[in-house]
Parts: C-alpha cells; structure tokens; sequence
C-alpha cells in the first residue's frame, strides 16, 4: 500500500482500509483543530518524531479498554483502602500533557513535542481534549490526557510521580466514563500494562463499528 501524502490547505484522509499493513496511513498536513477531529471521528492518530514530518496512523487491530470492564486488582483495591485517593478533571491540561513529555523524554524518547503541545491545547481550548489526575493523600501521583469526542475517549499519554499514579488516574477516568455510558477508551496498542487493566484487542472492523456508535 502506498503511504499517502496530504496537503495543508486541504483537510481530508484516505479511507482507513488503506492503511498499510504497520498502520501507517498517510503523511504531512497540519495539526489544525479541524484535522485532528476528522483524524480521530476515523480512527486515525497523529505519532511521529521530531525530525519527521506529520505521521499519521490506523491500525487494523486496535486495543480498547471498555470503561464497565476496566480491572482493579486485589493489591490495588488494599493500596486505594489503605490511602485517601481523590481526582481532578482538566485541573491543568498543559501541565499534565508537559508531565507526560518529560517522563518519556528521561526514559524512552517521545512523540510529544512542541508542536503536538501547542496542538492538543487549543483542541483542549475547543473542548475536545480532557486531562484526568490523582492524587494519592492529597499530593499529585499521576494522570492522563486524551481526546474526548461523543462517548469515545482516545487516550494518548500518561503519567506517574508516585506509586499507582497513572493506574489511579485510568481507574477514576473508567468510572467517569462509565456513569456516562461511554464505549470505549482507544488505547491504540497493547502493553501488557494495559492489558492487566481490562484491555482487550479488536479488529478495525469491531473497532469501527463501537466508534461509530459512539459519535451519534
């Protein structure tokens, strides 16, 4: 399959289907609030390094937690008796996408750069991109942020500063979710992370069909 090059001043993608067989679908174009939306109404993500142009992605298997199912272990039940834990929504979206950055920046390289800081604030700015934090005895342990559209959440990136914190901000975005009758946090690949946490593999296909019913 061919890698399909997009323009800026027109914002579209090639069907999905087209992806080739890694998920990458297309490359260029822009950042732009607009092209974001139409990415992820398609199930098509921005991920991309900073010496490389604009990337764009669609696996043909996906990986999503449904919110009712996610999974609280024995252990985490005992840690979150054991210590007051609390929840913030949006309590600073920046902060938390930076804190995502810099934790993979140390470790293992990331894909947050600039530009996708600057990008992901102003979809936050249109109300469609939300952080969640925890907080572990009333210091900040972690969080997460993603893009928030219908009842479909696609996360992106998370944290952690303390032990748990980064499971205890999944675990409150599900029950948020979840009171909401959302149908699925896109998790986009497997970690086995993930996958201890109630993540399941699905086809494209399944993955469509949740996220079109999801954006009604």
């Amino acid at each position: 399959m061919p890698v399909y090059s997009l323009e800026e001043n027109e914002i579209y993608f090639p069907l999905p289907r087209l992806a080739r067989e890694d998920g990458l679908l297309a490359v260029g174009g822009d950042l732009s609030v607009d092209r974001l939306l139409l990415a992820y109404s398609n199930g098509i993500f921005p991920w991309y390094n900073e010496d490389e142009p604009i990337l764009w992605w669609c696996p043909h298997e996906r990986y999503i937690i449904r919110p009712e199912n996610i999974h609280v272990s024995h252990s985490m039940c005992k840690f979150m008796r054991k210590h007051d834990i609390t929840y913030a929504v949006d309590r600073d979206f920046a902060d938390t996408m930076h804190r995502c950055r810099l934790k993979r920046e140390f470790e293992e390289g990331t894909w947050i750069n600039d530009d996708m800081e600057t990008a992901y604030y102003r979809l936050h700015k249109a109300g469609y991109a939300t952080s969640i934090e925890s907080y572990i005895d009333g210091e900040l342990a972690g969080g997460l942020y993603g893009v928030n559209i219908g009842r479909c959440f696609f996360g992106e990136s998370m944290f952690t500063e303390l032990e748990n914190g980064s499971k205890l901000a999944l675990i409150s975005l599900a029950g948020i979710l979840s009171k909401l009758d959302y149908l699925m946090i896109d998790c986009q690949f497997h970690t086995n992370h993930l996958e201890s946490m109630g993540g399941e593999t699905v086809s494209y296909e399944e993955y469509r069909r949740i996220l079109d019913d999801g954006l009604k």
